[in-house]
């Protein structure tokens, strides 16, 4: 079997949509990633898988707090600035707010998961982060979060 025809129906693998956030010093930075899942009870971690490409990558493994933002359905147009990068944050055009934690919480989010680094692996072409929840914010209540199906598993 190829590559292709293999990778179909990883693709149904169902995800949400997030928005990683962190800050570093002013410096506010964010990607949109669909392959974040709860691997813990006790005590409770979260894992996340991101190329060292990313924007904000060197910060989360060096232990800056971070935040997972679900995306709901409710509202996804600030996802739009993360959907390719970007060359300057997007944070100036989109409603946040800085926690106690130093974690960005987007307030059109449906939550915000406060997180610090914890561990990595690298498997493949993404490393693996595994965090320790922190904090979380529920923003609404009623909004479901989004789903994410991908066409291939070759692909975002």
């Amino acid at each position: 079997m190829d590559e292709k025809e293999k990778a179909l129906a990883v693709g149904h693998i169902p995800s949400g949509l997030f928005v990683v956030s962190v800050k570093n010093g002013d410096q506010k930075d964010g990607y949109l990633a669909s392959w974040v899942q709860q691997v813990s009870f006790k005590p409770l971690l979260v894992s996340l898988a991101i190329s060292p490409t990313r924007a904000g990558y060197e910060s989360i493994i060096g232990g800056k707090t971070f935040t997972i933002n679900v995306v709901g359905d409710h509202d996804t147009q600030y996802m739009r600035h993360f959907w390719s990068g970007y060359d300057e944050s997007p944070f100036g055009e989109i409603d946040h707010e800085v926690s106690s934690n130093d974690g960005i919480i987007i307030k059109g989010a449906k939550s915000t998961i406060e997180c610090k680094f914890v561990s990595k692996s690298q498997p493949g072409d993404h490393e693996i982060v595994i965090a320790e929840v922190i904090g979380s914010y529920v923003n609404n209540q009623e909004a479901a979060p989004k789903v994410h199906i991908r066409k291939s598993g070759l692909d975002y």
